[in-house]
């Protein structure tokens, strides 16, 4: 399981075969981390490496297999290469040799689905130099210019990296506080985090450190309590100014907690910076219009061991076909992994919060659903409804947008 780690900016190379991206990649890093060789194809699956990069910081950069590639096993690398593209905050796109044809065109327009930023470079500039004419018709094209690289210039290296830290969307490195509308210096936020079998041995799950650790940032006070406890710290009677609690435990917790208090979730709070936030409000009511037999998506972020405590693969499920008295299918994806089958066979997604994977993987994890409008659900605010507190819960954010 992914514990974060990837929370940073991801910067995909693409382009055919033969034209310096593995190279490309090992400048960037001033590593030799991708295989370099004359001959096409080198590169088979998306090679990741982390570098930094001033004014960004930590950037995860991806060298992919070529777009031109041939044959049964060279379709299978493409596809790869073009299952890269949702996940990505900017693209570099190499040509060389003043050309730009199909193959680039193609990569464009999936660069474009997906609303990714992109720069084009020119490589092995050294050999072919950037003729005037195909400068002023790329540039008439896309309305934008190509920046000419050779690895073995600094100066080209320099360059490049300036362009990427203006090119990279602010939005996928800095990070938007959780609750800086919501809370004030001194406020009192109380976290419910319940301990089962699904917690870690001695940590807490990363929703509730985030958490925890945002509502320091705000200077704001911080109480943390088992859902079994929860009654005898109410019992203090401090005016706590919003309580937040692991999703499977509305049922519980939305009985103790009075109504003067604002309540809501983890997975719901990390839903609203992640995107889609109105299609979740308006799709997670698609729940009592479930049909028999529909079939329903659920979308994990991450990868782990599976229990019978799972709340997507297991409690969620159950307790969705309990409201709706319907007998349904279910399907999993994990991770980032394309999806079991075709998109239009499913009446619903639902998705986990998604504290794992960016603000960009998570909302383009989502987009072809909401495009065929396709009814879209958050873990939390899905459990929330089943148990007849989903307005409560998203009224804290709800309030802000009205």
């Amino acid at each position: 399981m992914k514990k974060g780690k990837d929370l940073k900016p991801h910067v995909g190379i693409f382009g055919r075969r033969n034209l310096g991206k593995s190279s490309l990649i090992n400048c960037l890093t001033g590593q030799d981390i991708a295989i370099v060789s004359d001959y096409a194809g080198t590169t088979t699956d998306p090679v990741k490496k982390s570098i930094e990069i001033f004014g960004v910081g930590p950037v995860i950069v991806t060298d992919t297999a070529g777009i031109d590639d041939s044959g049964d096993l060279g379709k299978m690398r493409i596809d790869k290469t073009l299952s890269v593209i949702p996940n990505l905050d900017l693209a570099l796109l190499l040509i060389s040799e003043n050309t730009f044809d199909n193959y680039e065109s193609e990569l464009v327009k999936s660069f474009n689905e997906y609303d990714l930023p992109f720069i084009i470079v020119h490589s092995k500039s050294d050999i072919f130099p950037l003729e005037h004419e195909f400068i002023r018709q790329i540039e008439s094209q896309f309305n934008k210019s190509i920046l000419s690289f050779n690895i073995f210039e600094k100066k080209a290296k320099e360059e490049l990296i300036s362009t990427i830290q203006n090119a990279v969307p602010e939005t996928s490195y800095v990070k938007p506080s959780l609750f800086k509308d919501l809370i004030g210096a001194k406020d009192i936020v109380l976290l419910i985090t319940p301990i089962d079998s699904e917690a870690p041995e001695g940590r807490m799950i990363l929703p509730q450190v985030m958490a925890l650790r945002d509502v320091l940032d705000n200077d704001a006070i911080c109480v943390t309590v088992k859902e079994t406890e929860l009654e005898d710290f109410l019992k203090l009677n401090l005016p706590v100014k919003l309580a937040l609690t692991d999703s499977q435990v509305f049922g519980m917790v939305s009985k103790i907690v009075p109504p003067s208090i604002p309540l809501t979730s983890f997975s719901i709070t990390f839903a609203r910076f992640k995107g889609h936030f109105e299609a979740f409000i308006e799709g997670t009511n698609h729940i009592s219009k479930l049909k028999e037999g529909d079939k329903i998506l659920m979308l994990e972020s991450c990868t782990h061991q599976l229990s019978c405590d799972d709340i997507g693969r297991f409690k969620l499920p159950k307790w969705i076909k309990e409201y709706t008295g319907k007998q349904l299918e279910f399907e999993f994806a994990g991770g980032l992994s394309t999806f079991p089958s075709e998109i239009e066979s499913y009446a619903m997604v639902i998705q986990c919060g998604g504290c794992v994977v960016t603000q960009k993987q998570l909302y383009n994890r989502l987009l072809p659903f909401v495009k065929r409008n396709i009814p879209v659900s958050n873990y939390g605010m899905a459990i929330a409804y089943v148990n007849g507190v989903f307005d409560r819960v998203v009224a804290p954010f709800t309030n802000l947008i009205t």
